[in-house]
């Protein structure tokens, strides 16, 4: 996302050069990855904490010593490293997310993951971490989870509504891809079909069906916790609509309500009493709204698909080594493709939003057994799989190979989440011993 320092009072033509600004030529496109993991202790299991001499802030600090990364803090609290365009930050839980300088290939992403995890894991097995590739918490819960210092969060925490909030914010890990766009009406069909696609991939990759230590009858109970979070700022950000625009989107953003903002002295409880559109117009206590005000807003807005200047993809569990490449391969291969992008819309040409409305509901529960009209989700999943691999194979970069280990899941009807299910009631005997070393 564009950064800016500005406390002048914002102009609508500002806001939407942030999403003008993201067009890029055919030859620029590249490919993102927000990779998030759960950092456990190798003795108890339990979720590790910030504070403590095995905690995550001494982590970050030994391993910036180590490997000369930069400090990333909020009123002096270490919460990430930078080195360069590439971040190591802290979800509120303590999650550990990777975020990476977008590449042209998926390989080049993969290549620099395994450099980070090669560097960070001498440090994470003095300290008795694991990092686990999993969606949700599989031993402490939210109550005994702290969020780390972070004014943002704290705000957070006390603001979202939904019954499951405070599971998003501090139990669950999830992987998030970022695409290009070349244009305008390129942004919004990109920004359509991943919504279709979304809760197609998010039963694919389901991967959280153990939370606490008990099977919670979910196989992606991290997609539970975001349907039962905040509806004003979860969900789908359109109902899919051909003409969508930027305007339209920055209308979404806007009509949803302020949590807070930021000044010198720190933030500014808002609170919902306004939403952004009121308070371009009007102000609040004194202050006019900046452009950083609404920088802060559209990343306070949490849709399965968000528009910034690239189009992010969010709605994924954490899964195994090869899931952030496989995620990022199905994407890539239909949305860098007007083609497989066109097959997409062909395949979901009689589906009404309502439709996939009612997926979305569906999905966490039973993943590629749900139904979408008249067919199961597995289905769908095959078709898409298809369309994608197709694709890749013409582009002729090699990326289709990350396919392979979701294909084996998906054409056999099966995700990482029944292979955990089975296994939990079968040879670990519910042992969660089994899961962490499974998940490791």
């Amino acid at each position: 996302m564009i950064t800016t320092q500005t406390k002048e009072r914002v102009e609508y033509q500002d806001i939407r050069e942030i999403y003008t600004a993201g067009c890029k030529s055919k030859s620029d496109l590249k490919i993102g990855l927000e990779y998030e993991r759960l950092p456990v202790s190798s003795q108890s299991h339990n979720a590790v904490d910030y504070y403590s001499e095995a905690g995550i802030c001494n982590f970050l600090r030994t391993f910036a010593k180590y490997e000369n990364w930069d400090y990333i803090t909020d009123d002096y609290n270490i919460i990430g490293l930078k080195q360069g365009h590439d971040t190591i930050t802290l979800e509120p839980g303590c999650q550990l997310e990777l975020s990476l300088e977008p590449q042209k290939t998926i390989q080049d992403l993969e290549k620099k993951v395994e450099m980070l995890n090669k560097a960070m894991q001498p440090v994470l097995l003095k300290m008795g971490i694991k990092l686990l590739n999993y969606g949700v918490s599989p031993v402490s819960t939210h109550k005994n989870i702290k969020l780390i210092p972070k004014k943002r969060y704290e705000l957070m925490a006390k603001y979202l509504w939904g019954i499951l909030s405070d599971v998003m914010m501090r139990e669950t890990a999830g992987v998030q891809g970022t695409f290009d766009f070349i244009s305008e009406e390129d942004a919004m069909k990109k920004l359509k079909i991943a919504n279709m696609l979304s809760p197609f991939i998010t039963a694919m990759f389901a991967n959280s069906p153990i939370r606490g230590g008990v099977d919670t009858g979910y196989k992606s109970f991290r997609a539970l916790s975001w349907l039962n979070t905040d509806n004003e700022r979860c969900g789908f950000c359109n109902k899919f609509q051909d003409d969508f625009s930027f305007d339209d989107y920055i209308s979404y953003v806007m009509e949803t309500p302020v949590i807070f903002i930021n000044r010198e002295n720190g933030p500014i409880k808002v609170n919902g009493k306004i939403n952004f559109k009121e308070f371009m117009l009007s102000g609040f206590e004194g202050y006019d709204a900046t452009l950083d005000d609404y920088l802060l807003q559209a990343n306070l807005c949490f849709p399965d698909v968000r528009l910034r200047n690239f189009v992010e993809l969010r709605n994924h569990d954490c899964g195994n080594r090869q899931t952030p490449y496989a995620i990022l391969a199905i994407y890539k291969g239909i949305l860098y493709n007007p083609i497989a992008m066109d097959e997409v819309l062909e395949l979901f040409s009689d589906a009404k939003f309502s439709d996939f409305s009612e997926l979305r509901y569906n999905v966490p529960k039973t993943a590629l057994n749900a139904k979408f009209r008249n067919y199961f989700v597995k289905d769908y999943a095959k078709e898409i799989l298809y369309i994608a691999e197709k694709s890749l194979i013409e582009q002729n970069c090699g990326d289709e190979k990350y396919l392979d280990f979701i294909k084996e899941y998906t054409l056999n009807g099966l995700t990482p989440a029944d292979i955990i299910i089975k296994n939990w009631y079968g040879l670990w005997n519910k042992n969660i011993d089994k899961l962490i070393d499974f998940v490791s």
